[in-house]
């Protein structure tokens, strides 16, 4: 039995014990005698009986102990030219600080904080701060739409903003300023303050409301960590892609704290004093665990980078990036590679820089097809490691545990299920499949620590949304398989599985066919209304740079390119070249928004003004009959 099957086994066998364990590995106000609360199921509350503040965790204990001078975040900002490291010592004093100037407007435990920023500094600053007052923040997307904006100004009810003159999209300057003047406008609840953040690419105007970041900061008295129940929350995180009332998923502070110290050496086998780069977005999940909260309560360094993958000012920035800084393990999203993929189809930035500390590719966001994953690992020469989770679950359910056991890569799969984590697939009717088959991937309930307990002030929902479809199990909305050796494999979400004349197809097997043509640097397949098959395929590809082709000639090759592979079933018969597809900042690509689009609907699009401007560009194509 290897060490993998060891370590799952034990938190199978006695989860009291495993999670008790992990759990002292953080430093307690109050130390948790019992690890889970299952009295009112599902409603499962992890360390009900401890306390701990989870800023302390990640900064004032590394620099109480010593290690204040390492370093703890680096801000990489090609787009500005800027690139700052901030000790320990120098981050707790920042957060400390900025925790004061909240505590001076009236923010205290409990109350909610939006923060609406781009990727700099203060936005860590402010998620840390609002943790060590205890107070509850929500980060929303920079550059977000005002409508977005304002209806979760409006569920969170905050009694402060935090944001920025401006963000940086590209070559482009956005200023954050009107679209949340906007938004405040547009929204039902006020928030008594703002405090705006001035950078020197855009200025803003400021109102009767408005506090500036450096005079507030200049003024503020540092404020001390909280101690907080391990069941209060430490932030609200809004689901992308949600229309009406937004869905708020919340996150406790102590069984998330938890489960991310657990994660960093076990999943991404970095600890304290080593660097982790996660090419990611403070707005999305992924920036929350392991840009900003996990790498520092492991004593690590973060990376916090401003700017795109290629184009600021090459393709080779994440390169110099783990270069520069001694990266062991870089986590980004799919999306990302097959950008830089498209720009530089052979590799020849890396050959610029030193990589020989990189030790570990980690990819999630979105399905990692196989010849993504082959084109990675014969440019790197290290594990590329695919692994799965979601906003709900806060920390991977599914991965390779490069620092307990790596196991064997299969492509297509993000290997096995983590610790704490009972993943099985059902079909329709709520029973098991057998392996190899097709059906609704679920987690068996309680899930462990760091997923979401419910919804913010919206139990019904969570309910609802995730736990009554199949009795004592989550329902993660994507589907799959799991093979004789249990490996997981997701397609897809189970909205991306379309009904074909009465076949179900999965439009993720039809994106792997049509990313596997030499040509094409990434692609995107939906299902549209059809009147005599209900729904067919569309597909959209974006090639490789310098590539010349004949596009009608492409086009037919690619139809054939499925059908020899898929079926005649699959019944695409159109696919499009475009020049970009449209994306949220994570890097997920916009399906839903685009079956909407072609379907003749005309939803809001939660995405940034860039991915607006693409799908305005791209309307013309969605609509075509």
């Amino acid at each position: 039995m290897g060490a993998y099957e060891d370590v799952f086994r034990s938190s199978t066998d006695d989860p009291e014990g495993f999670w008790l364990g992990a759990a002292r590995s953080l430093d307690w106000h109050v130390e948790p005698t019992r690890a889970l609360d299952g009295s009112n199921p599902p409603f499962y509350r992890w360390f009900p009986d401890g306390e701990l503040n989870v800023c302390h965790n990640a900064l004032d204990r590394h620099v109480d102990g010593g290690r204040g001078d390492r370093a703890a975040l680096v801000y990489d900002s090609p787009v500005t030219g800027t690139k700052r490291t901030y000790t320990y010592a120098q981050l707790r004093d920042e957060v400390a600080r900025f925790a004061g100037v909240l505590a001076g407007l009236g923010v205290g435990r409990g109350d909610r904080v939006v923060i609406y920023m781009p990727m700099v500094p203060e936005a860590a600053v402010a998620m840390l701060a609002c943790a060590r007052i205890g107070a509850v923040h929500s980060v929303v997307f920079g550059g977000f739409a005002a409508k977005e904006l304002a209806v979760r100004i409006d569920d969170a009810q905050p009694e402060v903003i935090v944001s920025a003159s401006c963000g940086i999209e590209g070559k482009r300057v956005i200023e954050y300023k009107p679209l949340l003047d906007r938004a405040i406008e547009l929204a039902t609840h006020k928030p008594t303050k703002r405090v705006i953040l001035a950078r020197p690419q855009a200025d803003a105007e400021m109102g009767p409301d408005d506090v500036d970041w450096a005079e507030a900061m200049a003024a503020a008295e540092p404020a001390d960590c909280v101690p907080m129940k391990a069941t209060d929350p430490l932030y609200i995180l809004y689901t992308s892609g949600t229309t009406g009332k937004p869905k708020g998923v919340v996150r406790d502070g102590g069984g998330y704290a938890v489960a991310l110290a657990w994660s960093m050496p076990n999943v991404y086998d970095v600890g304290a004093g080593e660097t982790i780069f996660t090419a990611s977005d403070v707005g999305w999940v992924v920036g929350h665990s392991y840009i900003v909260y996990a790498p520092l309560l492991a004593g690590a360094t973060t990376v916090l980078y401003e700017g795109k993958p290629v184009g600021t000012p090459d393709a080779g920035q994440f390169w110099r990036v783990i270069a520069e800084n001694g990266v062991k393990s870089m986590f980004t999203a799919p999306t990302a590679f097959r950008a830089i993929k498209k720009e530089d189809p052979d590799g020849a930035f890396t050959r610029k820089y030193d990589l020989s500390g990189l030790r570990y590719l980690f990819l999630a966001g979105e399905r990692l097809d196989p010849e993504t994953h082959r084109w990675a690992s014969d440019l790197l020469g290290i594990p590329v490691i695919d692994h799965w989770w979601q906003t709900e679950t806060g920390w991977p359910i599914v991965a390779n545990p490069a620092g307990i056991e790596l196991l064997e890569i299969k492509p297509g799969s993000p290997t096995r299920p983590l610790p704490g984590w009972d993943v099985r697939v059902l079909d329709g009717s709520g029973n098991p499949v057998e392996p190899g088959t097709d059906g609704a991937i679920v987690v068996k309930l309680p899930m462990p620590p760091g997923a979401l307990p419910t919804l913010w002030n919206d139990d019904e929902r969570f309910v609802r949304s995730y736990v009554s479809t199949f009795d004592g199990f989550y329902l993660t909305g994507d589907g799959g398989r799991i093979d004789a050796d249990g490996y997981v494999y997701v397609m897809g979400r189970t909205d991306d599985v379309i009904n074909v004349a009465g076949h179900r197809l999965s439009t993720g097997g039809m994106e792997e066919v049509l990313a596997s043509h030499p040509a094409v640097a990434e692609c995107a397949v939906i299902g549209v209304a059809d009147r005599m098959k209900g729904q067919v395929p569309r597909g959209f590809v974006v090639l490789k740079a310098g590539v010349e082709v004949d596009e009608e000639a492409l086009r037919a090759e690619l139809v054939q390119l499925v059908r020899d592979q898929v079926g005649a079933v699959a019944s695409l018969k159109e696919v499009a070249v475009v020049p970009a597809l449209p994306k949220t900042r994570s890097g997920k690509i916009l399906r839903k928004t685009m079956r909407g689009i072609a379907d003749g609907l005309d939803e809001p699009v939660p995405s940034t003004i860039e991915s607006a401007d693409v799908l305005d560009a791209l309307r013309p194509v969605l609509r075509r009959d």
